[in-house]
């Protein structure tokens, strides 16, 4: 079953948002505010897969919701609703835990691939997949490509499927510089609809778990005007 949780105050934007997510196969649990959004995800979380999170929400905001919930789980999906003019708080978002982000006003085609994407990612993590070499070592690193682990001097870290799909491919091209169009198009898919940048705040967010220094990133490392690329 393809379930997925809808927090968004605004009733018109909600029903909208339920009736194409039901149109496409998936079953909806829907809360007004963050708060009934949290329990309905202590209720449900281990049956979840994607979450579309409004950022302004009454009670609790979409950012603490996402928040408790990628605290909790790092395998859902998250997606949150956003206006042209939060700009800033779509990169909090991001950095927060949420996978990706849908400006307001969008259209249902573009929300159903954003979710699509995310849930076939979802599942590829759940399932496990049989790859030609399970094991990768960078270095430090150890990548567990079919238990879905990464390992720093035999430490887990704990990646999203966003995170652990950018490291599986830096791990098959170490020392490349890989452009943002690259990266957006591996994990992101050829149809994304939004912007690269998405790529330099997962890449924060990234450093932040792997980098004994994320503000002098010795293995995932910036290169001025193409993109990044993976020291081990």
């Amino acid at each position: 079953m393809k379930k997925v949780l809808v927090a968004e105050d605004e009733a018109s934007i909600r029903e909208f948002v339920v009736i194409n997510l039901e149109r496409a196969g998936y079953t909806v649990l829907q809360a007004a505010d963050g708060a009934e959004a949290l329990r309905l995800f202590a209720q449900e979380g281990d049956t979840l897969d994607v979450a579309i999170l409004d950022i302004m929400m009454p009670h609790v905001s979409g950012l603490e919701v996402c928040k408790a919930l990628r605290a909790q789980n790092s395998n859902i999906g998250i997606i949150m609703l956003t206006a042209r003019t939060q700009e800033m708080d779509k990169v909090t978002g991001l950095l927060t835990g949420a996978d990706d982000y849908v400006t307001k006003p969008f259209s249902p085609s573009e929300l159903m691939a954003r979710v699509d994407v995310l849930y076939r990612r979802v599942a590829m993590g759940r399932d496990g997949q049989t790859h030609p070499e399970q094991v990768r070592t960078c270095g430090a690193f150890v990548l567990d490509l079919r238990g879905r682990t990464l390992l720093k001097h035999g430490v887990p870290i704990e990646l999203t499927q966003v995170e652990f799909q950018m490291i599986e491919y830096f791990f098959e091209n170490p020392g490349a510089a890989l452009t943002r169009a690259d990266i957006l198009h591996r994990v992101w898919g050829a149809d994304y609809y939004g912007e690269d940048k998405i790529v330099d705040v997962n890449v924060r967010r990234l450093r932040m778990k792997v980098e004994d220094d994320p503000s002098a990133p010795q293995h995932l490392q910036t290169v001025w005007g193409v993109g990044y690329r993976w020291l081990g």
